[in-house]
């Protein structure tokens, strides 16, 4: 059973991934992340389809978890905590794969590190349009020589999906969350 904590994260998750704003995740959200970031990196057409097609892979099986149609915030979390409640070590698991297949998506060199461009225009496909506040949540990774591994940030992603303890300060994900990204 997730703590009061983590589900408090899980609603700012779900947020996140409202790209349109309405309120709730739907088909429409996939939709115009998958195309304002092919737009953004501006990728050919052949590179364009294999990542919306990984943006679309992505969502299915780790938002819509083989649901159709709209997702509500109540939805969500539950089907996280549910997932939680059966086996905490397989979440875990779960979610480690899903962001390493997400991140590893946003990283279109494939240099198994993030620059700042990459993370802008990543979060500007998710309905992130406020810059400063992207590139302050960039900056918390503190990079080097203007890069963050992907592992760092995996890493900070898999402990905001699933650290429960509320007395660990630091989480870069969170904090940029509560401060408007």
């Amino acid at each position: 059973m997730a703590t009061d904590y983590l589900v408090a994260k899980w609603k700012l998750w779900y947020k996140s991934l409202d790209v349109n704003h309405d309120g709730k995740i739907s088909i429409e959200d996939v939709e115009e992340s998958r195309a304002k970031f092919s737009d953004l990196h501006k990728l050919d057409a052949e590179k364009s389809k294999q990542v919306q097609d990984n943006f679309t892979k992505w969502w299915n099986e780790f938002v819509f978890r083989g649901k159709t149609g709209e997702i509500s915030e109540t939805e969500f979390i539950d089907a996280l905590n549910n997932d939680l409640k059966a086996d905490s070590a397989k979440f875990k698991a779960d979610m480690d794969r899903c962001f390493n297949i997400f991140f590893d998506v946003i990283d279109t060199n494939k240099d198994r590190s993030i620059s700042e461009e990459e993370f802008l225009i990543a979060f500007k496909a998710y309905g992130h349009e406020n810059v400063a506040l992207d590139t302050k949540f960039f900056q918390a990774y503190n990079p080097k020589d203007g890069l963050v591994s992907l592992r760092e940030i995996v890493d900070s992603w898999i402990d905001f999906v699933t650290g429960d303890d509320s007395s660990k300060s630091g989480s870069i994900v969170k904090t940029a969350f509560e401060s408007g990204v």
